[in-house]
């Protein structure tokens, strides 16, 4: 247990962590929601998987495994729990996507619509912000600080 509580749960006692996992957890939530519920313009579940399965070719248990990331994970990032951990998932979920979709496509987002697909440059900030949560961890007001009883500062 002290392993987990000095390693996963400790974090840095900084505003800049805090906001990281909150702004990320605030724009993923939306893509899961998506994917699970068909909010905010989604199918839902099953044409999830459906497009899923169709575009990358990976079996569908992979296909909710993305939409637990993007929901649950985001909603643990925003609450600061296991943030760590999320991180970890969120930078496999999204090196996956690169690989998978849009690395053919170049670095750069399709803003002028004259590709056939979107870039990687979003996929790159998300890795960036899931690396920073999972080394530096939940930052302040989060379940995790408050689970480990920090009382020193890094």
């Amino acid at each position: 247990m002290a392993f987990f509580k000095d390693r996963i749960l400790a974090t840095h006692d900084t505003w800049g962590l805090t906001i990281v996992r909150v702004m990320l957890g605030l724009v993923m939530w939306p893509h899961g929601a998506q994917k699970l519920f068909g909010w905010f313009g989604g199918y839902g579940p099953a044409a999830f998987m459906a497009s899923f399965e169709k575009v990358s070719g990976m079996p569908g248990w992979l296909g909710w495994l993305v939409i637990i990331i993007e929901f649950v994970g985001a909603i643990c990032l925003i609450l600061g729990f296991w943030v760590r951990l999320w991180g970890l998932a969120f930078i496999g979920l999204f090196v996956g996507i690169i690989l998978a979709l849009h690395l053919p496509y170049g670095f750069f987002m399709n803003w002028g619509g004259n590709q056939p697909g979107e870039g990687y440059e979003y996929h790159l900030l998300v890795i960036g912000m899931a690396w920073a949560l999972a080394v530096g961890g939940a930052g302040k007001l989060s379940i995790d600080r408050s689970m480990a009883n920090q009382e020193r500062k890094f």
